[in-house]
C-alpha cells in the first residue's frame, strides 16, 4: 500500500502536466456525429443560419419538450436559436424533424416514399435513429430525421443530438457550460441506438432533509416552500438527458409527498417518465406524510380493511399515469413489518399483502396483470423472509438490494432469471442508516459501480435497475455511470475506472483537459476508498471513542497523498477557462478539497491528542492544521452554496454531521483544539512528510503475484494498484513473500467486501502455505453484523489464514471456490500484536 504511492500521485502530476494517458484504443471510435464541417453532413447551423425544427402536434409532449431545450442547445452551442415548429407540413427547406413513428405525419409520410428505413424501430423499446435524408418529401430539400420507436425514444433522439454537439446531460445541474462553435454540421448517414440493455433506468431521491429539500424551499421553489414541479421539472428533464426513464421520488417527512400536488404526476406524465415508489412506499404512497391514522393502524392484520383502501385511493387517482407499482409492506418509515413476529407469520402475511395488493391493480388498472408493471424489493431482513420462502409472482419483478454500500446482496438464480417479470438492482450512491451515513461527499468508486452493475447484468437482473442518490448532487459522476451502464451495458465493458474518468472529464471539461481531470479524481475515487470522508472515526455511534487504525507513518502517507493531490487540483483548474470554472467547482474542485481537509482535520487532531504530553510543540502543528481545516471546510461550503453560479445553489451543499438528527447513524462532530491551545500564531510546521516511506515487505499488494490462473485485475478498488477478482471455480493465484528476521507474524488477506452468488453470500477459497494441504475457508456474509459494519466501512474483510509464519521466504497459493472473490493485499503482522479493532 505504501510502496506503490509515488507512482501513483506522480501519475497523476504526469497526467495534469502531459496529456492522455489512455490507450489510443481506447479513444477510438466512429467520426463524430456532429462536427464543424463535413463534406455532404446536413447544416444544422451554418454562417448564422440554424435549420427549422418541427415536431408534430399530435406527438406526445415530451417530444416538444425535446425539440425545445434541443433549439436551446444549439442556441448554447452557436448563439443561433433555431425555431421551433409543431406542424404536419413543412415548414422551410431544410428542416430537422423530431417525432414518434405513428405519431408524427412528416416521418410517416417519408417512410410510406420508402425514404427513410425505419424495419428496426417498429415494436421496439426507447429505440430512435438519426438520419439525414435528401429530397425526402416535396417542398423539403434536406432533412435531419429523429424518430423514435416510442415517445421516450424520440426524446433520447434528440438529447443524443444535444450530447453530440457538447452539450452535458449535467448542462443544467452542474452548470456544464458547452464550448461555442460557429457551425454544427450532422454526419450524412443513418445512426441506430438502443434498445437500452436495461428496461427501467432511474434514480431515487432519499434523505432530502439537508439538501434537496431546503435548496427547493428557500432558493429554487420557494413559493411552493418545498419540492414541488418546478424542481420535479428540472429532475424529468435530467433523467431524459441521461436516457433514463424512472423516478422514485422524495419521501422523507420533511418533503411534501409527491402526489400531494396532482401537478407533480401530471407533469412526470408529460415528461414520459415512469413513477416508482421505494421499497418502503408500496402501491405509490409515501407513508410518512400521508399515512393520516395512528402510525399503529399501519397494520394489515390488524386494520386490513383501512390499509387497503389507503392503497386504493392511490391506485384509481394514478392508474391512468405511467407506473411502476411497488408490492409488498414495512414499517411506516423503512422499519421491519409489523402484524406478525415469525418468520413464517411475516411470509404469511406479506403473501396475503401482496395478492390483495394485486386485486386492486387488477380492478383498477388493467385485467391482465402482466400488462401492469410491478416490482418488489426484498430489502433489509425482507430479503431473508425472501430466502425463508415468501412466494413472489412471477410477472413482478424482484429487485435485488444492495447492502446500502454498494455490494449487492442476492443475484438471480437460473430459475429467477426465467422469471416473466425478470429482476433488477436497487443500489446506493448515498445513505443515511447503520452502521455510518455518508451523506456529504460522493465516493463510490466508479470502478465498484462497474464491477457490482455488470455482474447483475451479466446474471440476469436486467428489468430495473435505480439508484439512491440522496440528493443528486454531488454524485453526478457516478450517476452518469450507472445510467450509461444501463442504457448500453457494453459501452464500459473491460475498460479500466482511470478510462471512464478521463473520457467523462474529457466530455464535461474539453477533451484536451480530460486526462489531468481524470488523473485527479481517479486519486481521489483511490484514497477515499480506503476511508470515506463521512466515516472518519473508528467506532459507532453510542460507542466508547478510539483511535484509528493507522499508523503514525501510514497517516503521514495518506496527508502527503491528500497534499499533491490537492496540488494537482489546483494545476487543473488553472487550465479552465471561466465558463467552466463553475462546473469544476461543483464537479471536481469541491469535493476533492473538502475530502482533503476533512483528512487532515480528523487525522490533525487525532496526532494532537496523540502527542500533546510527549510531544507538545508537534502536538500543535497537528492542532493548527486541523483547525485550518475545518475552517477550510466551511468556506470551501459556504462558496458552493452563495457564490457558486450566483448563488443558484444556496442551501444545497452540506457538510456532514449537517444537525443533531438520526445521531445512531452519523459520526460525531469533532473536538477540535482552541484557539489557546494552538500555540504561537502563524502557520504551523509541515507534519506531512514529501516523500513517500520506503517499501515495506509486510505488504504483499494483489497485482504482485507470482501465477496467475483466471483472476484479472480491476484497477481503482482496493489499496495497491487494484484488487484481483476471481473468474471461475478453482482460479489460481500463488505469491511469494518474505518474512522479516524481526520474528514470527501473522499472515492475513485482505478481501474486498463483496457477496457471493451462492444463497448465503459467503466467500469460499483455499489456501495453501509452502506446498501443505489447502486450507478452506467459508468467510459468512452476514449483513447487518459487527464483521459486515467493519467491512463496509473500511472495503476490506480481514481474514487470518496463518497464525506464525517463520522468517524466510514462503509460497502461498489461493483458490478460489466461487467466482466472487477480489483480493486486495496480503499483509503480515506480529503474533503478538492485538488482532485489529
Amino acid at each position: 500500500m505504501l510502496a506503490r504511492t509515488f507512482g501513483l500521485v506522480f501519475a497523476v502530476l504526469a497526467a495534469v502536466l502531459c496529456g492522455p494517458a489512455v490507450a489510443a484504443s481506447e479513444r477510438d471510435g466512429p467520426r463524430p456525429l456532429v462536427s464543424a464541417s463535413v463534406v455532404g453532413g446536413f447544416p444544422l447551423v451554418v454562417d448564422g443560419h440554424a435549420a427549422a425544427i418541427v415536431s408534430d402536434p399530435a406527438d406526445a409532449p415530451v417530444v416538444a419538450h425535446a425539440a425545445t431545450d434541443l433549439s436551446a442547445d444549439i442556441a448554447a452551442v452557436t448563439g443561433v436559436r433555431p425555431s421551433v415548429e409543431a406542424a404536419a407540413e413543412p415548414v422551410g427547406k431544410t428542416l430537422v424533424v423530431i417525432g414518434t413513428l405513428g405519431k408524427n405525419r412528416l416521418i410517416d409520410r417519408m417512410v410510406a416514399a420508402r425514404k427513410l428505413d425505419v424495419g428496426r424501430l417498429s415494436g421496439a423499446w426507447e429505440s430512435f435513429l438519426i438520419a439525414t435524408v435528401e429530397r425526402p418529401l416535396p417542398g423539403i430539400e434536406r432533412a435531419l430525421v429523429i424518430v423514435g420507436s416510442d415517445r421516450r425514444g424520440a426524446a433520447f433522439g434528440a438529447y443524443e443530438l444535444s450530447e453530440a454537439m457538447g452539450v452535458s446531460p449535467w448542462t443544467w445541474w452542474a452548470d456544464v457550460k458547452p464550448r461555442r462553435r460557429d457551425a454544427l454540421v450532422v454526419a450524412p448517414e443513418t445512426r441506430r441506438f438502443g434498445p437500452p440493455s436495461v428496461r427501467y433506468r432511474g434514480l431515487f431521491i432519499n434523505d432530502e432533509d439537508w439538501g434537496l429539500t431546503p435548496w427547493a424551499a428557500q432558493t429554487f421553489e420557494p413559493g411552493k416552500g418545498n419540492i414541488g414541479p418546478k424542481t420535479y421539472a428540472q429532475v424529468f428533464r435530467l433523467l431524459l438527458r441521461l436516457k433514463a426513464n424512472t423516478l422514485w421520488p422524495a419521501m422523507h417527512k420533511v418533503s411534501a409527498p409527491f402526489n400531494s400536488d396532482p401537478e407533480n404526476a401530471r407533469l412526470a406524465d408529460e415528461y414520459a417518465i415512469v413513477m416508482g415508489s421505494s421499497h418502503a412506499e408500496p402501491m405509490q404512497r409515501n407513508n410518512v406524510g400521508e399515512w393520516k391514522q395512528d402510525p399503529a393502524r399501519f397494520n394489515y392484520a390488524a386494520n386490513p380493511d383501512g390499509v387497503r383502501a389507503y392503497w386504493e385511493e392511490r391506485v384509481r387517482s394514478n392508474a391512468r399515469y405511467g407506473n411502476l407499482w411497488t408490492l409488498g409492506m414495512r414499517g411506516i418509515h423503512d422499519s421491519g413489518i409489523v402484524g406478525a413476529e415469525t418468520p413464517a407469520g411475516k411470509v404469511a402475511l406479506l403473501d396475503r399483502i401482496i395478492a390483495d395488493q394485486r386485486a386492486l391493480l387488477r380492478d383498477n388498472v388493467n385485467p391482465d396483470l402482466k400488462r401492469v408493471p410491478q416490482v418488489f424489493t426484498p430489502y433489509k431482513e425482507v430479503l431473508d423472509l425472501y430466502r425463508g420462502g415468501l412466494k413472489v409472482p412471477d410477472d413482478v419483478t424482484i429487485v435485488w438490494p444492495d447492502d446500502n454500500f454498494g455490494y449487492i446482496r442476492q443475484f438471480p438464480n437460473d430459475a429467477e432469471r426465467a422469471r416473466s417479470g425478470g429482476t433488477g438492482v436497487y443500489y446506493h450512491l448515498s445513505y443515511l442508516g447503520a452502521p455510518l451515513s455518508y451523506l456529504w461527499l460522493s465516493t463510490t468508486p466508479p470502478a465498484l459501480v462497474q464491477e457490482e452493475m455488470t455482474r447483475a447484468y451479466d446474471l440476469g437482473a436486467r428489468r430495473l435497475w435505480i439508484a439512491n442518490v440522496g440528493d443528486i448532487k454531488p454524485a453526478e459522476i457516478d450517476i452518469s455511470l450507472f445510467m450509461e451502464m444501463a442504457w448500453d451495458i457494453d459501452r464500459w465493458r473491460g475498460r479500466s475506472q482511470r478510462a471512464y474518468l478521463d473520457d467523462w472529464a474529457g466530455r464535461t471539461f474539453g477533451q484536451e483537459r480530460g486526462a489531468g481531470v481524470g488523473a485527479v479524481l481517479d486519486e481521489h475515487y483511490r484514497l477515499n476508498f480506503e476511508r470515506r470522508p463521512e466515516h472518519l472515526q473508528w467506532w459507532l455511534p453510542g460507542r466508547k471513542p478510539r483511535a484509528s487504525r493507522l499508523s503514525a507513518t501510514e497517516t503521514a502517507e495518506r496527508l502527503r497523498r491528500f497534499n499533491i493531490l490537492v496540488d494537482a487540483t489546483g494545476q487543473v483548474g488553472a487550465s479552465m477557462p471561466t465558463d467552466l470554472s463553475d462546473a469544476f467547482f461543483e464537479l471536481v474542485d469541491y469535493p476533492v478539497r473538502a475530502a482533503a481537509a476533512a483528512n487532515r482535520r480528523f487525522f490533525g487532531a487525532e496526532r494532537y491528542a496523540a502527542l500533546i504530553d510527549s510531544k507538545p510543540e508537534s502536538a500543535r502543528d497537528f492542532a493548527k492544521m486541523a483547525v485550518a481545516a475545518d475552517e477550510e471546510i466551511k468556506a470551501l461550503t459556504a462558496r458552493f452554496n452563495n457564490d457558486v453560479a450566483g448563488g443558484k445553489w444556496r442551501h444545497l451543499m452540506a457538510e456532514e454531521p449537517a444537525d443533531n438528527q438520526w445521531p445512531g447513524f452519523r459520526a460525531s462532530r469533532l473536538s477540535l483544539p482552541v484557539a489557546g491551545l494552538l500555540g504561537p500564531a502563524g502557520a504551523a510546521s509541515p507534519v506531512a512528510p514529501t516523500k513517500p516511506p520506503p517499501p515495506s515487505d509486510d505488504i504483499v499488494e494483489a497485482e504482485a503475484f507470482t501465477a496467475n490462473q483466471g483472476w484479472r485485475l480491476v484497477e481503482g478498488l482496493g489499496r495497491g494498484g487494484g484488487a484481483m477478482f476471481a473468474q471461475g471455480e478453482g482460479a489460481r493465484l500463488t505469491y511469494r513473500f518474505k518474512v522479516a528476521d524481526a520474528g514470527e507474524r501473522r499472515l492475513e488477506l485482505g478481501l474486498l467486501p463483496l457477496y457471493g452468488r451462492n444463497g448465503d453470500g459467503a466467500l469460499r477459497l483455499e489456501v495453501s502455505i509452502d506446498g501443505a494441504p489447502p486450507k478452506a475457508f467459508d468467510i459468512a456474509r452476514e449483513t447487518g453484523s459487527p464483521a459486515w459494519a467493519q467491512g463496509v466501512l473500511d472495503n476490506l474483510l480481514r481474514v487470518e489464514v496463518a497464525d506464525a509464519m517463520t522468517p524466510g521466504i514462503h509460497d502461498l497459493v489461493i483458490v478460489a471456490r466461487g467466482t466472487d472473490l477480489a483480493i486486495d493485499h496480503l499483509r503480515l503482522l506480529p503474533v503478538a500484536a492485538t488482532p485489529p479493532h
